[in-house]
């Protein structure tokens, strides 16, 4: 098992959702964050004055899958969060040793 952490851009949500849900994932979890990367944030005006905003709102996407599903997985969240401008995101893909639903007790692939 895997687990891809994404994070991208908060109005790519619902099409990075649907994207995923066309391909068979069944469940994610998704965490409004705030972050920078090369970007480095920008400058806002606010009542006339000037200011730095250094973190930037972004979406952190959590999904376990099965090996197999990984590239898959991969390429539909590519597809559908990039604009090709700065700032779209990055995918980490994580080892996960160990599922359990709380529910059933089902463990491994099974709680996936």
């Amino acid at each position: 098992m895997k687990l891809i952490q994404a994070i991208i851009k908060p109005f790519k949500l619902d099409d990075v959702r649907e994207s995923l849900t066309e391909i068979g994932v069944t469940g994610m979890t998704a965490t409004e964050v705030k972050g920078f990367g090369r970007q480095k944030g920008h400058t806002e005006l606010y009542r006339g004055a000037e200011y730095v905003v250094d973190f930037l709102p972004k979406m952190k996407l959590e999904i376990v899958i099965n090996d197999d599903q990984v590239e898959a997985v991969i390429e539909a969240i590519m597809q559908a969060a990039q604009t090709g401008k700065i700032g779209d995101g990055k995918i980490f893909v994580l080892p996960v040793e160990q599922a359990i639903r709380i529910r059933t007790g089902e463990q491994g692939d099974e709680a996936v």
